[in-house]
């Protein structure tokens, strides 16, 4: 991009629209090594979401496995949204434990209901396989 005439190179900046400076700072960071872990706790969708954008591999599996560690009622269903969307099928199926599995569903009821107003379809068919696949065993 600066080697080319492009206005990035006459201004020497670049504008990401799409990312908050300071998740864009956390993206460097994490590039250049030097990344706090509380910074990338902070900024992990944000992150996720630019190792998908950029094609960066090891960062969108860092940030797959961090999601995965700390699922509860305040987060699924945007993990779940984001598994689904990221294509990250270890967390998608996380999420859909916690949910139907462990029962969380009837305590974030209104949410879900909310949520399934504007999932994915084929997420929308994923859980409610996952729902009657679990019914069914009792």
């Amino acid at each position: 991009m600066f080697s080319h005439d492009l206005k990035e190179k006459e201004l020497s900046e670049v504008d990401i629209s799409d990312m908050s400076g300071e998740a864009c700072r956390a993206l460097l960071g994490y590039i250049y090594g030097t990344i706090q872990n509380g910074e990338f706790l902070t900024h992990r969708l944000a992150l996720l979401r630019a190792a998908d954008k950029y094609d960066i591999g090891d960062l969108k599996e860092t940030c797959h496995r961090s999601l995965m560690q700390d699922i509860d009622t305040n987060n699924v269903l945007d993990r779940l949204h984001n598994a689904s969307l990221y294509q990250l099928p270890e967390l998608k199926e996380r999420c859909m434990q916690y949910l139907v599995k462990f029962g969380k569903i009837y305590d974030i009821l209104n949410d879900f209901n909310a949520f399934l107003q504007y999932a994915d379809r084929e997420l929308v068919s994923e859980i409610f396989h996952e729902i009657l696949t679990v019914w069914k065993g009792f």
